[in-house]
């Protein structure tokens, strides 16, 4: 195994004639935390589609340029879905309503939206259900519809399934949106029990607050380039964040958590 869980050179992504993202050279080593941070539009969620293989990076030829992911530039999908959970907003608004928190769990070892007819939940899958069930702290929800469920819990519901196929690396996309101040306290406490545990996560967001204390590397994306990259004690100060975001902007750090406003 390679000890870098991702490495990008001069990676284009081109819809209708922009560059979304304008090769972009990444390196995240495996155990590394990461947030990249930017402004919606600033080519985020297109890095995050690349990575899941959504969209597929511009033939640029004048330049040298690949995606590697745990060493690798080829993967059969399913395989690298075992190797790098991915908790997207997207992705809660595509299961059935109907569907409930077991099922959504354990979808997860599929790469499906369901536990389909044909497939089989053996009883070690079982007992993981429960197992990351617990650990989310909604054991207690496995035979609620997903309808039935609050945000927070469709949430820790999605991070779940992400994790039954134990994975190397976490991706968070915008995690925290539509959450309130308390939850996302929570969510933060959460994500660094998980990266203790020796989960590496790479969370993808806009707001300052959302990123967890043990996260100590930002990637600031602008306009799809990077900006910036660096520790995010270095990075996470009134210049650096005024200019990613295109705004005078303050910013405040209590107890290793940050945030900013406007002025």
């Amino acid at each position: 195994m390679s000890d870098k869980a991702l490495e990008l050179k001069n990676v284009s992504v081109v819809r209708e004639g922009r560059r979304i993202l304008d090769r972009v050279s990444l390196n995240i080593d495996a155990g590394e935390n990461v947030a990249i941070i930017g402004l919606n539009g600033s080519g985020k969620t297109t890095l995050l589609k690349l990575l899941r293989g959504d969209v597929y990076p511009y033939e640029d030829d004048e330049c040298e340029h690949y995606i590697r992911l745990f060493g690798q530039d080829k993967w059969n999908i399913f395989k690298l879905r075992d190797m790098m959970g991915v908790v997207s907003m997207d992705l809660q608004t595509k299961f059935s309503s109907t569907t409930t928190v077991r099922e959504v769990i354990g979808s997860g070892f599929f790469g499906s939206l369901d536990i389909f007819r044909d497939r089989t939940v053996t009883e070690p899958m079982e007992e993981l259900i429960r197992l990351r069930a617990e650990e989310m702290g909604i054991e207690n929800l496995l035979t609620r519809e997903i309808d039935c469920l609050s945000l927070g819990e469709m949430r820790r519901t999605l991070i779940a399934r992400a994790l039954v196929t134990n994975p190397k690396v976490l991706v968070l996309d915008e995690p925290m949106t539509g959450l309130d101040i308390v939850m996302k306290s929570k969510f933060r406490r959460m994500f660094d029990i998980l990266i203790d545990s020796g989960v590496c996560i790479i969370m993808i967001t806009h707001e300052l607050t959302d990123i967890p204390k043990k996260i100590d590397r930002v990637v600031m994306i602008r306009d799809g380039k990077i900006y910036a990259d660096g520790k995010k004690s270095e990075l996470l100060n009134d210049k650096d964040v005024s200019a990613l975001y295109g705004e005078n902007i303050v910013v405040e750090s209590t107890d290793g958590i940050y945030r900013m406003h406007m002025v």
